[in-house]
């Protein structure tokens, strides 16, 4: 027989039983939270027709899209000499992908469901997405979202909650020093209109600035360059991401050299409402910063926008989000206000391991019950059911090789009690519960053993 070699994809990880008690700490926590504001779960299909996906992530979105090929198409027909992504070009080979993300599949089932969906319609999905990204520290292709989006209203009172949400996750979660960077996508135009370059331009400006934090200041100058930008307007942009300081003070500043850009005036308008919500919900002003370089590079976003980041480790955003109020039309015909934001648990899981906040666990596992001796095995089996029945996690073990082994497997686990049922705590009508975190054994009732684990 051959042997396969195991392995998995570059990009992808299987999560072993510890691993998955991590995640599953952190999603118990996001759900409670989506939940606590009122949002109520959806899951949609793992797959997607090209069509629905592709033009709504812009240039980047498309080349990373996994395409998944119409049956019977050979390979040879996609060319070896392909190098840049072209929707025209696998329209005759693929009419498949796989989800990029969650808000385009929210977007759809809005337009499909219109009949049967209340708005303003609040929804929570947690679930996997595919990109064709290169794997690298918190990047992975195969990944986990968290997306909360409430559909149905333009209110900016619905933007500050989505953000009051994602400060309550973070704090609940332990995150100390977190910033949540906010920006409007009409100040960004605004500040294209400024400059002198064209309207339909803005996006190129848009995917530029977005890379700061990758390529640095040079590196967008240089992109915006070889978008063909030009100097004069470069010239113009850049001193006007760079204003900082007090929120109050950059948006007086944006705010008189934009005073002749309707969009932009509009965009530092809902900016300040915005604000001014957030600090009726008591979110510590601490937490969050105006920051005009702020961009998010998909290209469905029309009004606010927001990331949050982390000083340490530098892993990129943990959160991201925004108002989108023209996608959801795309499909309908009718353009539907919507705002949400996504929170990447695989970055979010890896910033609370490098920085110890997980909690201990190997198992959920609280007791283990073990095998005395051949003798005893109906009496452990009866004892086990009494402490499930009680709603105690709690597990057997099998075999009767001894006391010593057991223990060493329960601590090995994780498991923090241990239950003997020998002779002499049958002949009583007892059992023997070790506190293996105390090194502690007492002999007492079964009733008394539930009490002291629940």
């Amino acid at each position: 027989m051959e042997i396969i070699k195991p392995s998995i994809p570059k990009g992808t990880r299987d999560f072993l039983p510890e691993q998955m008690l991590r995640r599953q700490y952190v999603i118990n926590i996001i759900k409670t939270v989506f939940e606590k504001y009122g949002y109520q779960p959806l899951e949609t299909p793992s797959i997607e027709k090209l069509d629905v996906l592709s033009g709504k992530y812009g240039e980047e979105g498309d080349q990373l899209m996994f395409k998944i090929l119409k049956r019977g198409t050979g390979l040879e027909k996609v060319g070896r000499e392909i190098k840049e992504f072209s929707i025209t070009k696998f329209r005759d080979i693929a009419d498949l992908g796989l989800r990029y993300d969650l808000t385009v599949p929210l977007s759809r089932v809005i337009a499909m469901y219109r009949n049967e969906i209340t708005l303003p319609f609040k929804r929570y999905q947690i679930q996997p997405v595919w990109r064709a990204d290169r794997p690298q520290k918190g990047r992975y292709r195969e990944f986990f979202q968290c997306d909360a989006d409430n559909v149905g209203s333009a209110s900016m009172m619905a933007d500050a909650e989505t953000i009051a949400i994602i400060n309550e996750i973070l704090t609940v979660l332990g995150f100390k020093q977190f910033k949540i960077k906010i920006n409007n996508r009409k100040i960004l135009s605004g500040i294209v209109e400024y400059s002198g370059v064209e309207t339909n331009r803005g996006m190129d400006v848009c995917i530029a600035i977005d890379k700061v934090d990758k390529i640095g200041i040079d590196g967008v100058k240089k992109e915006l360059l070889q978008r063909e930008i030009s100097d004069n307007a470069i010239a113009k942009i850049l001193p006007i991401l760079e204003i900082s300081g007090k929120i109050e003070n950059i948006l007086s500043d944006v705010s008189s050299l934009l005073k002749s850009s309707e969009v932009g005036s509009e965009g530092i308008n809902e900016i300040r409402e915005l604000i001014s919500y957030m600090k009726s919900m008591d979110i510590p002003t601490n937490n969050y910063v105006v920051d005009l370089y702020l961009a998010r590079g998909l290209t469905y976003y029309t009004g606010p926008i927001f990331e949050s980041v982390v000083e340490e480790p530098k892993i990129g955003s943990l959160t991201g989000g925004g108002r989108y109020d023209e996608l959801i039309g795309m499909f309908s015909g009718e353009n539907i206000p919507a705002t949400g934001t996504t929170l990447g648990i695989e970055r979010i899981i890896d910033v609370m391991t490098e920085l110890k906040m997980m909690p201990e666990a190997k198992t959920s596992t609280k007791v283990l019950v073990t095998i005395f001796n051949d003798e005893t095995k109906d009496a452990s089996l009866k004892l086990i059911q009494k402490i499930r029945k009680a709603g105690i996690n709690s597990e057997i073990y099998f075999d009767s090789n001894g006391l010593k082994k057991q223990f060493k497997y329960a601590d090995k686990m994780g498991i923090p009690y241990v239950v003997i049922m020998g002779p002499d705590e049958a002949e009583k009508n007892e059992v023997s519960l070790k506190d293996l975190r105390k090194g502690e054994q007492a002999q007492m009732t079964v009733e008394k053993m539930l009490e002291v684990l629940k």
